[in-house]
């Protein structure tokens, strides 16, 4: 079973809805000992980071998913969800993270070229940094779907894919049982499918 964590962020039922889909198991769920009992996790979030990472520590579910991951859990992030992961935002002030990942997320402004747009919205090209079974059954190039105006940066060491807007911005990481997506699979088509498939099939030994 995946629990989708509930902390009052993120357009958590499309993302149950795309699982389903594809035939996962999964819940949305902010119960400390359903958490325990998933196979694995997936923290969704929209909004900004001071907001997110305040109703998660205020839930106590901080303690958990950072429990969860260190004991070896399969982890998503995704949009905001993969930045709280990081170890700083920089978004309206500083933030502490998860500190599950090396890294900082920084904004997009000042370091884009002035005429592109922020938030970055649309569908853009995957790159890869790396090989990796969460894109077994995608390929160089295969498009996403974002919406973000911060980014993380600092992240060479868990980098797994970029997308470029006037920028290589960090698109994927993943570390160890860690990984997270700056995009929305859920709103990626079938590409996006596809990765959550081979999240949900994910194992140690690959």
């Amino acid at each position: 079973m995946i629990a989708i964590i509930d902390y009052g962020v993120g357009n958590l039922f499309s993302l149950c809805s795309s699982l389903k889909a594809i035939g996962a198991d999964a819940v949305v769920t902010s119960d400390p000992e359903e958490i325990r009992n998933a196979d694995k996790i997936i923290l969704p979030g929209v909004g900004a980071f001071g907001d997110a990472i305040k109703k998660l520590n205020d839930t106590g579910l901080d303690k958990i998913v950072i429990d969860e991951a260190k004991r070896g859990k399969k982890l998503m992030g995704i949009c905001l969800g993969m930045q709280l992961l990081f170890e700083k935002s920089y978004e309206y002030g500083e933030h502490t993270g998860l500190s599950l990942l090396k890294g900082n997320v920084v904004p997009m402004e000042g370091r884009l070229p002035k005429e592109l747009k922020i938030p970055h919205i649309g569908w853009n090209a995957l790159h890869f940094a790396k090989n990796h079974p969460l894109f077994k059954y995608i390929k160089e190039e295969d498009c996403v779907y974002f919406v973000h105006s911060y980014y993380a940066e600092n992240c060479e060491d868990s980098l797994l894919a970029t997308a470029e807007y006037g920028y290589e911005l960090t698109a994927s990481v993943v570390k160890d049982n860690v990984v997270g997506m700056q995009f929305h699979p859920e709103k990626s088509g079938t590409v996006g499918l596809k990765i959550l498939q081979a999240f949900c099939e994910w194992e140690d030994e690959e």
